[in-house]
This record gives structure tokens, sequence and C-alpha cells, in this order.
């Protein structure tokens, strides 16, 4: 994985979605001095059994932000587009767009977009939520959308066109990797931030169910701990 870069935008559809892996990796750069700032589509409001909307928000949105703070990140923005009904097109482009202009990344990162995804060693495949496909579709063309004053002119920010890099996050087989043996149990402490929600998920205990997450996505067959990627030129 290249490090020669300083500041990275990680694009997310929900709380919570950064802490099922990536955190891992955000942990490794921000001790490195790497500057990370977390841009969340929207606030997950309809990610809470039995939780109206209007209160399901504005508690995942904190839950996020202490999340965040776990592994260095102390930016956290919020586009409030509706949860589970993200759709990839223009309006979603120029927000991501305006956001890359304003936090000028040089390296983008969002998670895995396939329509199903596959735990090493589970079987069969889960499907991907819909605002994930959506989401990463529109984080690729958003990187060139920032970059072009005539494609949303409307937008108040300057162009960018320093993201050298977009990383994907990939469980299986990846290109690229983050050695993330030292920040494992950061990783397990950002995502037990997310406590509401966990709870409602299962009857399990949050810490119990954190580190299961976090060792299925960052294990390898061989016992390493790493976070993948697939890297696309920006």
């Amino acid at each position: 994985m290249p490090d020669d870069w300083q500041r990275a935008l990680v694009i997310a559809a929900h709380p919570d979605d950064i802490e099922y892996g990536l955190a891992a990796a955000v942990a490794v750069w921000t001790a490195a001095g790497k500057e990370v700032h977390y841009l969340l589509a929207t606030r997950g409001e309809a990610g809470m059994a039995g939780v109206p909307p209007a209160q399901a928000g504005p508690l995942r949105e904190e839950e996020e932000r202490r999340s965040a703070a776990v592994v260095g990140v102390s930016e956290v923005e919020f586009l409030d587009h509706r949860d589970g009904v993200l759709q990839a097109g223009p309006e979603l482009r120029r927000d991501l767009a305006g956001a890359i202009r304003r936090h000028r990344p040089e390296l983008v990162v969002t998670g895995y977009f396939g329509p199903t995804w596959t735990p090493p060693g589970v079987s069969p495949a889960y499907l991907n939520s819909a605002d994930h496909q959506a989401l990463g579709q529109s984080v690729l063309d958003a990187v060139a959308d920032a970059g072009n004053e005539w494609i949303f002119p409307e937008l108040a920010e300057d162009p960018w066109r320093g993201v050298q890099y977009i990383a994907v996050s990939e469980l299986n087989d990846p290109p690229h990797e983050v050695d993330v043996s030292d920040a494992v149990e950061l990783a397990v402490a950002s995502l037990v931030e997310h406590r509401r929600y966990l709870e409602l998920l299962s009857d399990d205990p949050v810490e119990q169910q954190a580190r299961q997450v976090v060792d299925m996505s960052t294990t390898t067959e061989d016992g390493r701990r790493r976070v993948g990627f697939r890297l696309y030129w920006g």
C-alpha cells in the first residue's frame, strides 16, 4: 500500500461501516502522522429496529464521532442523504465532489461495493447493501468530478485534482495490504463505540461482537492481520 500521501478522506454510506475493518488501517495511518477525515453519506437513521429515524440519526452520528476519535480522526462530516435509498447519480456525485474539494485528500478510501461479499472461509455469500453499491460507484465518479470545473459549476469550492489514489476495501486476495497487527485493539475499541446500535443487533456482549467482526475482516488464513485494498489511480 503506497504511503506517499499525507491526507486521506474515508467515505462510507453509514455510521459503523468504517469500523467493520477499515478503522484498523485508519489507526495505523494516524499513528504514522497521516491526516484522515471521515465523510458519511447518511446518518444511518434507518438502521435501528424499533428506534424512529428522528432519534436514531443523532444517536448514530454521536456514536460515529466517538468511534472516529478512538483511531485519531477528529473531523467527521455527514452529507445527510436519506439512509437506505442512496442512488448513484448526479446528486450524490455532486455532494461527494464538493466534499472532496473541501477536504482536498491525496487518498480517497471507500468500502467494497460489489453486489455480494464473502468473508474468508464463509459460504454462501452475503448480499451487499444497496447503499454500499450506490456509494462506491459514485465515489469513483466523484473523484473525477472534483477536478472538473464544468461538471458541477454550482459548487463553491475550487476544483481539486490532487487525488493520487482511490482505495476500495477488499477482503479476499487484495492486491494491496496494510499491516494492522498493532492496531487490532484500537479497531475493536472503535467499533465498541457503536454500543447502542450493536445492542440491537444481538444479545451477545458488545465487546464480543466487535472482536468477532474485526477478527473476521482483518485475519488472513495464515493468521496475519491486515486490511486489504484494491487501488485505482485518482
